[in-house]
């Protein structure tokens, strides 16, 4: 988890941050608020620096917040520090020496180690420090270090985003917060540097925003398998790509999948390799253990996961997360694409049923 990118130096935790507030202190939501527009405003840390993680830094720079990093891949950190932020030698270095953790990593099993692994931010967060994980994740590892650090004052707020790539680079991103109301609003700013204020929701306590990611994922995820398999068929029993996407959108079928996100496949071919069939599967297996915890049988989901699971087979973990529409492109064999670039629906359409 060590970092020395060369010619640089990573900064150590010398001397760990004090609280921001006395023990036990609770600040109100305004006092925090206040704080951030008329002091220095809060030294954020920001933990793995993957295709979402590395938009959602830049525009934390962007806003003017002093940000330190940290990921296991060398070569990613030049870029930052080249913008204005620090590099910290481990995760501990990085949460003693911020006013809050942010961590964006691929699977659970990866937060929990970050987090609780030698040199973990557990290690260097100070009493009444704040974590903040906006990673696709489930509640466990952030109860499990809710217990351990209660007595110390831990601050834990889960915050996963929708949005893909593009929201996290444009600062667009869809925020699902779940935590305590004064907490939210008290990093609220730094929220609104990474995503649409608009579309940043406080849905629930403690992992409801972990819930409420998956289910949209699960959902978006249902989408894409229902309309491959619906143009694939209405293109192999004779209807032109057009004219049926145009009816589709006109019925009460319509999905902002079927308007706006499967165009990058119809119009380019893209199947959105900026985030990996492999963590597209990693999430529709969390949200199918979620469902079973909880003891609501899935079975459609479950379908969904295995067409997943056997795109991933066939195409390789490093496929876009769209790759299941190829399968019943190979199926009919003919992709599925239409004449010229479209924004929307096209042609005249349907009357809706």
């Amino acid at each position: 988890m060590r970092c020395s990118p060369p010619g640089r130096t990573c900064t150590t935790p010398s001397t760990p941050r004090q609280p921001d507030h006395p023990p036990g202190h609770r600040p109100h939501p305004s006092e925090d608020k206040h704080a951030m527009q008329h002091t220095q405003p809060p030294r954020i840390g920001f933990i793995g620096l993957g295709s979402m993680g590395s938009g959602m830094t830049r525009n934390l720079l962007k806003a003017g917040f002093p940000v330190v990093v940290h990921d296991t891949r060398l070569e990613v950190l030049e870029e930052f520090v080249s913008l204005g932020a620090e590099v910290g030698a481990s995760p501990a270095a990085v949460a003693a020496i911020t006013d809050v953790v942010i961590t964006m990593l691929p699977t659970p099993a990866i937060v929990s180690e970050v987090l609780n692994g030698a040199d973990g931010i557990l290690e260097g967060l100070p009493d009444g420090g704040t974590w903040i994980d906006m990673s696709t994740s489930v509640p466990a590892v952030a109860d499990d270090v809710r217990r351990r650090g209660a007595n110390r004052g831990i601050v834990v707020i889960d915050a996963p985003v929708s949005g893909m790539s593009v929201g996290a680079a444009m600062g667009r991103l869809q925020i699902f917060i779940g935590g305590d109301a004064d907490h939210v609003e008290r990093w609220r700013p730094v929220f609104e540097a990474m995503g649409d204020p608009e579309r940043i929701l406080h849905v629930g306590p403690h992992g409801a925003g972990y819930a409420t990611k998956l289910m949209i994922n699960q959902l978006w995820f249902s989408h894409l398998v229902a309309t491959a398999e619906v143009l694939a068929v209405g293109v192999r029993a004779g209807v032109r790509l057009d004219v049926l996407r145009d009816s589709l959108i006109a019925s009460p079928a319509n999905s902002t999948f079927l308007e706006r996100d499967v165009l990058s496949i119809l119009n380019d071919g893209d199947y959105d390799e900026g985030f990996a069939i492999a963590l597209a599967c990693k999430d529709l297996g969390l949200s199918i253990d979620l469902a079973r915890s909880v003891g609501v049988p899935v079975e459609v989901s479950s379908l969904v996961e295995q067409v997943y699971r056997r795109a991933r087979a066939s195409y390789g973990d490093q496929a876009g997360e769209m790759t299941p529409f190829k399968l019943y492109e190979d199926l009919i064999g003919q992709s599925l694409r239409l004449d010229g670039p479209v924004d929307g629906p096209v042609g005249t359409q349907a009357v809706p049923a």
